[in-house]
């Protein structure tokens, strides 16, 4: 494609170094459809008759189905997905083929088959996250009442419910599309037409192509359309945090799995075994939702460190947005299928996760509310309370057994009360509590938004 201005063959070495279609193939739908959308334009201003937009079309479209079947030779020697196609539409139309290049760069052309891509896997990657919020709120319905401990630097501290926990996850899944849906819309603008940096004399009608292909508008400044990629940037920070909020889960998951706490277990489906330890059942969906994330955050790093030092316009730097972003989009697909899966399979012990949730220690804040509403400063309240758990702790004594009233007469005969899981629950009726009633209110409310 320039061998007008060199004299020597590419070098294999550097070919192989430089090449791009082993990975970028995969935006074939997406150049098709700007090259058709482009080559229309072209024949509207009069650089192509209707004969040659329709063998252009009717070439594209054919060369499509090749792909789709299996049946498209990929050539390493014509670099990337845009000259491997318009190679093979030249040699099936001819010259009509050599045209279509007109008034655009490869440039313009990548920018615009990248956005076209990410603006469909924003869709997608949002239905999976929508699959997997109805997965945890399918949980948060079967367990919104069961009783559990919720815990701080991982120490018991007072209790939930598991339907509560559940919707927690919902929560952040939720930010999750948020931040995909809002990178979406700075995204849906088309950058053809704006040639290598500075346009094009031949002058198309950048607005009708952008509306054929769906992007809400163009974009304004030819050497920023070229040079932008932070809407890749933002579409990897968008899934390495939703990474991160899949991590924490999978920790969650692990923790409730083991011996040692017994609140949760995972189908066989969605485990493995050990080769040596017959008896071991691993939760290895969760260890690798938990390691993959590295890989989401690790992607992430890459681009901003590629884009952090190149001067405008396009930089081959750039080449290297592609195997981070497709990278990424793959991890995170699978991630939320599978954790999809294997939430709707999960099973929750609620005998043992009440048992731990009995615990009067984990009542020992309300014990403080309790002071508080007979007119002790919290501070005081506090430390009165401090001094009935190391006393319990000292005389092995369970915190609602001991006779408080000798630590302070402040304490009344009325305390039991304050031990109650089912008085301490429902006495939370701020919103966003774990009273199972706002509980229930809030699956409602995720019921209506999710499934309609």
């Amino acid at each position: 494609m320039w061998k007008g201005r060199f004299t020597q063959d590419t070098s294999s070495l550097v070919q192989q170094f430089g090449e791009s279609v082993s990975y970028d193939w995969r935006l074939f739908p997406h150049d098709i459809a700007g090259s058709i959308a482009h080559a229309r334009a072209q024949c509207k201003a009069g650089f192509l008759t209707e004969e040659e937009f329709s063998a252009i079309e009717a070439g594209l479209l054919a060369i499509r189905a090749d792909i789709e079947a299996g049946q498209f030779e990929f050539k390493t020697s014509l670099e990337d997905i845009h000259m491997n196609i318009e190679s093979e539409l030249t040699k099936r139309i001819g010259a009509a083929g050599a045209k279509l290049h007109t008034a655009r760069s490869r440039n313009d052309q990548v920018a615009t088959d990248t956005r076209l891509y990410c603006r469909a896997q924003v869709d997608s990657l949002v239905e999976g996250l929508r699959g997997l919020q109805r997965a945890l709120l399918d949980r948060a319905e079967v367990y919104a009442d069961s009783v559990m401990p919720g815990y701080t630097h991982l120490q018991r501290g007072q209790p939930v419910t598991a339907g509560h926990h559940f919707l927690a996850y919902v929560e952040m899944l939720e930010r999750d599309v948020s931040r995909l849906l809002d990178a979406r819309k700075r995204l849906n603008i088309s950058p053809l037409g704006s040639g290598a940096l500075a346009g094009s004399t031949i002058n198309l009608d950048r607005h009708a192509i952008a509306s054929e292909l769906g992007f809400d508008g163009v974009t304004t400044n030819s050497m920023d359309a070229i040079a932008d990629r932070d809407y890749i940037a933002e579409i990897l920070f968008a899934i390495a945090l939703c990474g991160v909020h899949l991590s924490r889960l999978s920790e969650d998951l692990i923790l409730w799995c083991s011996a040692e706490f017994g609140f949760a277990a995972l189908a066989d489906a969605h485990t493995t075994g050990s080769s040596l330890m017959p008896q071991k059942k691993n939760p290895d969906v969760c260890e690798l939702t938990r390691g993959k994330t590295g890989r989401l955050v690790g992607n992430l790093v890459a681009i901003l460190t590629a884009i952090k030092g190149l001067p405008l316009t396009y930089n081959r730097d750039l080449q290297e947005d592609k195997e981070p972003l497709f990278d990424s989009i793959d991890t995170l697909h699978l991630a939320l299928a599978v954790n999809t899966e294997m939430i709707l399979a999960l099973t929750l012990r609620e005998e043992i996760c009440a048992t731990a949730a009995a615990d009067p220690m984990l009542l020992a804040t309300d014990l403080a509310d309790y002071l508080v509403k007979k007119g002790v400063p919290f501070r005081q309240a506090h430390e009165l309370v401090g001094k009935a758990v190391a006393e319990a702790i000292a005389s092995k004594t369970p915190l609602n057994e001991l006779n408080l009233s000798r630590i302070s007469p402040h304490y009344g005969n009325d305390t039991a009360e304050i031990f109650q899981l089912t008085r301490a629950l429902n006495a939370r009726t701020n919103p966003g509590c774990p009273n199972p009633r706002i509980v229930r209110e809030q699956i409602a409310r995720w019921q209506k938004q999710l499934h309609g």
